[in-house]
């Protein structure tokens, strides 16, 4: 399978990454806004294509990675056949506009996050009459690649989006808590770290594999008057949960 990656900003960049560690690395061909030093550096690093101009013909599969506002602009100038699958990661951009500019081709629109650059990412994608049945399933089995797929409404793919995409910072200010924590009482940084992301890494796949619900996972390690249920009622005394639900809204717009 041919894919191409139309941008390679941080966005594009995650999905050139994961894509070459689950396809043939010549099979990948991307086009940034530049061919500059960190392009070229991270060709010679993953083997990919490049691309210096927006000619995608021969491809299955183009990913548009470009800024919403330069999306469209960027597409009225690219060439690709009329079998080509669209996947695109720019929000704010429907697939009806795609199909303005390209109405024979499929296009699906998906909110990924960061973490698809090691296969292990979040990907909204949105159920759309713009890509035939068929379509939607090989989208669905090449996003398989990157991460965990959920197939949402449109309606409800900002905030899928929001908590994809946003949570991972999130994530990392409180693993940066954990480790500081445990540095302050003895531990190396660099161990610190480890157990930290070790952790929640392990408690995500947990969640994920067992279907079970967050509180549950919970309810598992806090015995009663143990270590862990003090802990738990001291982020509650200090607003924790509060404290995620307003950062949520903030990033979602809805405060």
């Amino acid at each position: 399978m041919k894919i191409g990656i139309l941008g390679a900003g941080h966005m594009g960049t995650a999905i050139i990454r994961g894509l070459t560690n689950r396809y043939q690395s010549n099979d990948i061909f991307v086009k940034g806004h530049h061919v500059n030093d960190t392009l070229k550096s991270l060709q010679q690093e993953l083997g990919f294509q490049i691309l210096t101009n927006n000619d995608f013909s021969g491809l299955d599969v183009l990913f548009v990675t470009t800024p919403a506002s330069a999306t469209l602009t960027s597409l009225k100038d690219t060439q690709i056949d009329e079998q080509t699958l669209l996947i695109s990661a720019a929000q704010g951009i429907t697939p009806e506009q795609i199909k303005t500019i390209f109405p024979k081709n499929s296009v699906v629109c998906i909110v990924p996050n960061i973490p698809v650059a090691v296969n292990a990412g979040c990907i909204a994608m949105t159920k759309a009459s713009a890509a035939t049945p068929e379509d939607q399933q090989t989208a669905n089995q090449i996003l398989k690649n990157l991460g965990t797929v959920i197939a949402v409404p449109a309606d409800n793919v900002g905030i899928v989006g929001t908590v994809a995409g946003c949570g991972p910072a999130f994530v990392d200010i409180f693993m940066s808590a954990l480790a500081d924590a445990a540095v302050q009482n003895g531990l190396d940084r660099q161990t610190a770290t480890k157990v930290a992301a070790s952790m929640v890494y392990g408690s995500g796949k947990l969640a994920l594999q067992t279907g079970t619900a967050p509180d549950a996972l919970k309810d598992q390690v806090t015995s009663p008057g143990g270590s862990t249920i003090k802990g738990v009622v001291g982020l509650d005394e200090k607003g924790f949960r509060a404290a995620i639900n307003y950062a949520v809204n903030q990033a979602n717009g809805t405060n």
